[in-house]
């Protein structure tokens, strides 16, 4: 046969199984364009400039990782389209073809899709880029104008990455083809399973052992924050996999076989579509099925948190600095100085301002009772405050009564804020000692001061302290610290630039509120950008696997369609037990993922000083209508299917 026949071959085959590439050359086209759009950014000079270089580190990094998701998709799938095709191969060769010719058919023609996608996806990836780049900036808050150019480097190196896989799949469909009989090649999509009769005693303990080990992990998860933190989270991690591979393989199975066992066999129309199938491949898609299940709830748990972690960085950086400004005599060697400094810039650009200057006691605290947490010590730096200072500085903070004490450290609040109130605490310095009791423990500070845990008091109190703890050889334990609010928000920025200015000028090291929230939106920013990205390939790969699977199955189910409708059953009986099955298929692992993730994003909430239950849902929400995107798309396939098999 002369390569223009095998050419010519190769081009019939393309066009017979059109059909079937469509959505895997999109999903690859994607791919290659994603993958694009991160080695653009990885090498934009704009973005490293910005950056400093950590932008185009973090994108290096989730290009390993969407390379590393791509190339198990592309395998994955090829192994499917092989098992598809292996009937088409083992014609190929009946009628003479020799193994090496088959081969360098099913290269060629590998290497022809590869090469088409790989041109296709640089293309779209070119004219996309500058949109990925303009959402990247808005995402951590950069309005300036922003021009893409064009990578020499990105291009090679997507070229690289998929002239990889494609050598890498090449050399699959040559496995495929030496390895197989040309028997083997015919009877492959007809390979199945025969379900056995589960052992009951075996079954039942595997299947509670399963069910067992989730519980386990989920009631771990919520019990972790101690000093075993780091391997508590192996454990919940082993446990939610293992467990969720014996429900697969074990509980489910033996559940469906109890269904086919109560019905005696006569399961009729819409279980024989729906239940008989499922048993018929449990074994072969438990594994599927678990990594499916398990990755949907990483990737479900990664978006909800960073989406959760921007979504509340404004929040969570106001409870951290609640005054755009301070200086604080402990960190300034002259902190009413370097404030009227920093006043009198502020006038001469014509920013109004609030001022005000609030007092401070340091002493030293221990919790009594015990440490909160044993990821915390008893002892902590105690900065006492008066609510009446507070209140002349602009909090609206009232304590009830002389006895008690409102403690606030944004720090610790997420160890602190399980702790039942009221508590003790006891404060002293080298030679006195007294006692408080805190009945309330606030999110946040009440003064941009990180450095000790705010304990505010009245201030009939606070005086009592004052004349008890401070003598002349302490006298540095009262300082003071000078606030500033910013009234036109509009202004906050100019006024940032200045505070900057004037530290490094007076080689100080203070931090204000917006450039706090700025670095925050920055680098939360990207995060939520390569985690959506990295999550959007995700969902793409295994949606278009599970897609992949469900139309070999309805072309291998084919034949018992066409049977069902020359008994008189219509299109609409059938598609009735077929969805029932998709349920099965694309429901299960979705809703046992959500469950995953709802436990993980609630143990990983310690991190979060606001509420994320909007965040994270919204974020579930989005992933859950582009999953189910994939079912619908697999209806719609044996729909057509069953209305052709006639």
């Amino acid at each position: 046969m002369t390569a223009l026949t095998l050419f010519d071959l190769v081009i019939r085959s393309m066009r017979k199984n059109i059909k079937h590439y469509y959505l895997y050359f999109f999903a690859l086209i994607l791919s290659v364009v994603l993958y694009f759009v991160f080695a653009t950014l990885q090498h934009d000079p704009s973005v490293v400039e910005r950056s400093g270089g950590s932008m185009g580190a973090a994108f290096k990094v989730a290009g390993i990782l969407l390379l590393f998701i791509a190339g198990i998709f592309v395998v994955y799938a090829n192994a499917i389209f092989l098992k598809r095709r292996s009937r088409e191969i083992g014609l190929y060769q009946l009628i003479g073809l020799t193994r090496g010719s088959v081969s360098r058919l099913l290269i060629i023609e590998n290497s022809l899709l590869s090469a088409g996608a790989l041109a296709i996806g640089i293309g779209i990836g070119i004219l996309v880029s500058r949109v990925f780049l303009i959402l990247l900036m808005k995402l951590i808050g950069f309005d300036g104008f922003i021009e893409v150019e064009f990578s020499t480097a990105a291009v090679i190196q997507t070229v690289i990455v998929f002239l990889g896989i494609t050598i890498l799949t090449s050399m699959q469909m040559l496995v495929a083809v030496y390895r197989n009989t040309l028997l083997g090649l015919f009877n492959a999509e007809k390979t199945g399973e025969h379900p056995k009769k589960p052992k009951a005693i075996r079954s039942a303990i595997l299947a509670i052992l399963g069910i067992a080990l989730i519980a386990f992990g989920y009631w771990l998860s919520g019990r972790m924050l101690n000093a075993l933190l780091f391997i508590n989270m192996i454990v919940v991690l082993v446990t939610t996999i293992l467990g969720t591979f014996l429900l697969f393989r074990v509980a489910i199975g033996w559940v469906l076989y109890q269904m086919r066992k109560r019905k005696k066999g006569h399961l009729g129309l819409y279980n024989s579509l729906s239940l008989a199938p499922i048993m018929h491949r449990m074994k072969g898609n438990a594994n599927s099925l678990t990594i499916i299940t398990v990755l949907s709830a990483m990737t479900l748990t990664m978006l909800a948190g960073v989406y959760s972690l921007y979504y509340s960085t404004e929040k969570e950086v106001r409870l951290i600095y609640p005054f755009d400004f301070a200086f604080e005599d402990f960190w300034y060697e002259d902190g009413k100085g370097a404030a009227e400094k920093f006043i009198s810039e502020l006038d001469k650009q014509q920013i109004t301002y609030t001022y005000s200057a609030v007092e401070t006691l340091e002493v030293d605290g221990e919790f009594e009772g015990g440490s909160v947490s044993e990821l915390m010590s008893n002892s902590f730096g105690a900065k006492i405050i008066s609510d009446k200072q507070l209140q002349q500085a602009g909090v609206d903070i009232q304590i009830p009564h002389s006895d008690a004490t409102y403690l606030y450290d944004a720090g610790i609040y997420w160890l602190l804020k399980t702790m039942e109130v009221p508590f003790n605490v006891k404060l002293s310095n080298a030679e006195i000692e007294s006692d408080l009791k805190v009945v309330k423990v606030n999110e946040g500070n009440v003064l941009n001061s990180a450095a000790a845990t705010q304990l505010v008091v009245k201030d009939e109190f606070y005086q009592e302290l004052k004349e008890l703890f401070l003598n002349d050889e302490n006298e540095w334990r009262n300082s003071t610290t000078y606030v500033i609010d910013v009234l036109d928000r509009d202004q906050l920025a100019e006024a940032s630039a200045i505070f900057k200015r004037i530290n490094e000028e007076d080689d100080q090291h203070g931090f204000d509120y917006y450039s706090q929230y700025a670095s925050g939106m920055e680098n939360n920013g990207l995060f939520i950008f390569i985690s959506g990205f990295l999550g959007l390939v995700f969902l793409i790969s295994t949606g278009s696997i599970l897609y992949f699977k469900q139309m070999t199955e309805a072309e291998q189910e084919k034949s018992s369609y066409a049977t069902l409708r020359q008994l008189g059953f219509t299109a609409q009986d059938i598609m009735r037990g077929i969805v029932r099955k998709q349920v099965f298929v694309f429901g299960v692992p979705l809703m046992i993922g959500l469950l995953h993730s709802i436990f993980a994003i609630k143990a990983a909430s310690f991190m979060f000083m606001s509420d994320i239950t909007l965040p994270a849902s919204i974020a579930m929400g989005i992933y859950v209508v582009i999953y189910l995107m994939f079912a619908f798309l697999t209806v719609g396939y044996y729909r057509k299917t069953v209305k052709a098999a006639f």
